[in-house]
């Protein structure tokens, strides 16, 4: 019986070797892990690719996290040249008297606009959200119409604002899909707000008419310091929304956004957050299959100053996959010639891209530059150089 035993012992642990084996070098998928978050989503950056999801379309007030949108039409603001960082943001009565997380700013007090924006990803300020509201907007509720037109145009189908900072007021609500939207739009398209949000700790300076005074900034996302490639993004609770967080981290040119809604406890929701991207960097791996701008050969041009020209990618193709997954195939589509005159992103031809079958993405293959017709001189030039040689 003890020999039976110990030969069972023995094969168990030839399983789980096994078992180990096949998930970690042959790629088979791990299990997605237990959640206790009422909503959660897992959402790959560069493709929008939704990898899991648990109850991710409930409507529910999203606390802090909110301020994801403020950040991001700060940026957008900031990048058409509306303002810059070192413009000066006035402290109003309204936005001195916002409760919850803040920096304590004073009415009339001013800090420039980098400052605030740091108060907001870092300290998760709430004063900080609405003078920078009030600041972009002309008024909070001016602002929080922006909001919700930046919500409408990205799709997101279960999000109402009410403010600019997250406080609970009824009515003000989102899910964890729109969450993951808002995140993927506003690290992808500003990646420097990551210059913000992994921040640990800093200080700023109030200015005020009893004087100078540091204050200190504690980030209150803990992944910075836990987990290893993590760049942000916001954190949120309330009583209402309980604990929340929109979590982002890039490993080996892939970047994940994981969104966890009202968790029991602050713990538990860093804890979650941190299981799905695991499991994500675990299964999954993104690919570069072409670059903007990168050469793939030439073209012949028809009646054109030039005989033929460089033809590039019109744009970058990323392509998400499991791995362990088949190599991804490229098939090129490129025309014979191209007709003088055009200019330079002409399009002459097209590239696909396959992965066992299933097609992963595509793209136009461009003129890299425009070519003019040739005239009659410089026609006869060419035949006489031919004739020449």
């Amino acid at each position: 019986m003890r020999v039976k035993g110990r030969i069972c012992a023995a094969l168990c642990i030839v399983l789980m070797f096994v078992h180990i084996f096949s998930a970690e070098v042959l790629g088979a998928e791990t299990p997605v892990p237990a959640l206790q978050s009422r909503c959660a989503i897992l959402m790959e950056a560069s493709t929008g690719t939704v990898l899991f999801e648990n109850n991710a379309d409930e409507a529910l007030p999203p606390a802090s996290v909110t301020k994801i949108m403020t950040l991001l039409l700060i940026f957008e603001e900031k990048n058409q040249g509306k303002f810059q960082w070192d413009d000066m943001v006035s402290v109003s009565e309204h936005a001195a008297s916002m409760g919850g997380s803040q920096v304590f700013l004073e009415p009339d007090e001013q800090q420039t606009a980098r400052d605030m924006v740091k108060c907001i990803s870092v300290a998760s300020a709430n004063d900080a959200s609405v003078a920078m509201a009030e600041f972009i907007g002309g008024s909070e509720e001016s602002f929080v119409a922006m909001m919700n037109d930046k919500a409408k145009e990205l799709g997101m189908k279960n999000t109402v604002f009410k403010n600019a900072c997250g406080l609970d007021v009824e009515g003000h609500v989102t899910s964890a899909r729109d969450i993951a939207i808002m995140s993927r739009e506003l690290i992808t398209k500003y990646p420097q707000i990551t210059e913000f949000t992994t921040i640990w700790m800093d200080t700023i300076t109030h200015k005020t008419r009893k004087g100078e005074s540091e204050f200190g900034l504690a980030n209150t996302n803990k992944l910075i310091k836990w987990y290893s490639g993590a760049t942000g993004l916001k954190t949120g609770s309330t009583s209402a929304a309980k604990f929340c967080l929109s979590g982002t981290a890039k490993r080996d040119n892939m970047e994940l956004i994981a969104v966890v809604m009202a968790a029991p406890d602050a713990k538990t929701r860093f804890q979650e957050v941190m299981k799905m991207l695991d499991w994500g960097f675990a299964n999954y791996k993104v690919e570069k299959a072409v670059s903007a701008g990168e050469v793939l050969g030439k073209i012949a041009v028809e009646k054109g100053e030039k005989e033929e020209i460089d033809i590039i990618s019109s744009e970058d193709i990323s392509i998400l996959s499991k791995k362990g997954d088949a190599e991804v195939q490229k098939e090129l589509t490129i025309y014979e010639s191209l007709k003088a005159p055009f200019e330079k992103g002409e399009k002459a031809g097209e590239i696909v891209f396959t992965q066992n079958g299933e097609e992963k993405g595509r793209c136009d293959i461009v003129a890299a530059e425009g070519c003019e017709k040739v005239n009659i001189f410089q026609m006869m030039g060419k035949i006489m150089d031919k004739w020449a040689a």
